[in-house]
């Protein structure tokens, strides 16, 4: 593991086996400095092991920088579990459960993909190391999508000089639980949508009820569009596609956009505009943290809306450096973990 890719000098990484449930996950925590490692519970039928073992290390680095620039008090951590969400049953999240509870608290989870807060409840039967549960925060995806919201707002703003979206044209991939509240996001600002999804009948709730052009979910990267928004699974700029780019900005929920940091600096060369998922979608994580942190009266709506404020300062040292903003924001983020070192 040590010489894998992805390894970023992560703390521990933890394999769960349990016989009884057939549980197998993988529990990567990447930095504990800021505080304990945060971050979701994700389910997915990986083709691979080493895929899952690929995820858990992108996410969990990612959750860390997500922290240190957002200024929350907590590290980067990922869950993952192999196999099908269709079949998952609480055996196996009580197993999990008691995963987390063995770490003593270095590692806090919540849903994410595959995942629901009703999961998190079976969880919670073993540990108190959740957030997101039923009847507190619950789903993160409504504040999730603000955040992109008002990302998209800020990037608008930077490549247009307004942010008023009136017939700008946004695509969408992916109408899950983030990607539908921000096509209604979206749509309420006046934008012009094209949508994609697998699932053809939430492409066509959102024809009916905002008037979305639909596109193909393979093809969608390729519309000609004001803001390109990927809101399904990860990779989506890589070799295949980074050409292919019809939008003049890529702002969305995804994790891990960039199939590599090249694909970042290919971007920058053509002129395209990214806003790194890591700073664009922490909304999510700011919900969730409700449920450890005291937020003052107000405190969490201004978080969520700096969130956009975060994204100019960002495009605006890009610029000034010369460097992609996914640069930029690497550099920050390692720098604020770099000095909590000491």
């Amino acid at each position: 593991m040590f010489d894998h890719p992805e390894y970023d000098g992560h703390e521990s990484v933890t394999y769960v086996s349990e016989r009884a449930s057939g549980l197998h996950a993988i529990i990567a925590i990447h930095s504990t400095v800021l505080g304990p490692a945060g971050g979701g519970v994700r389910m997915f039928d990986y083709e691979r092991t080493d895929l899952a073992l690929t995820d858990a290390l992108r996410l969990s680095k990612g959750m860390t920088y997500k922290a240190a620039m957002s200024d929350l008090p907590f590290g980067g951590g990922k869950a993952v579990v192999i196999g099908d969400p269709a079949r998952k049953t609480d055996r196996q999240f009580e197993a999990l459960g008691d995963a987390i509870e063995a770490l003593g608290g270095r590692y806090f989870c919540g849903e994410d993909v595959g995942t629901t807060p009703d999961d998190m409840a079976v969880i919670h039967r073993r540990t108190s190391y959740v957030v997101g549960l039923p009847g507190k925060t619950g789903d993160p995806s409504p504040a999730t999508a603000e955040g992109v919201y008002v990302s998209i707002l800020a990037a608008v703003a930077h490549v247009f000089g307004s942010s008023d979206l009136r017939n700008r044209h946004v695509a969408v991939q992916g109408l899950g639980n983030v990607g539908a509240r921000l096509v209604e996001l979206l749509a309420g600002a006046g934008a012009r949508l094209t949508v994609a999804d697998l699932d053809t009948s939430k492409v066509d709730r959102a024809r009916a009820r905002f008037g979305a052009a639909a596109a193909a979910p393979e093809a969608i990267h390729k519309v000609a569009a004001a803001v390109f928004s990927p809101c399904a699974l990860g990779a989506v700029v890589n070799d295949s596609t980074v050409d292919e780019i019809g939008a003049r900005i890529i702002c969305g929920s995804a994790n891990n956009q960039l199939a590599t940091p090249q694909h970042g600096r290919l971007l920058h060369e053509r002129g395209v505009v990214y806003v790194p998922d890591y700073v664009a979608s922490v909304g999510g994580a700011i919900s969730a943290m409700r449920e450890r942190i005291d937020y003052v009266e107000g405190e969490y709506k201004r978080r969520i809306a700096g969130v956009g404020e975060r994204v100019r300062q960002l495009l605006e040292r890009s610029v000034t450096a010369g460097e992609p903003p996914a640069q930029a924001a690497d550099a920050i983020a390692r720098s604020i973990v770099e000095a909590a070192h000491g």
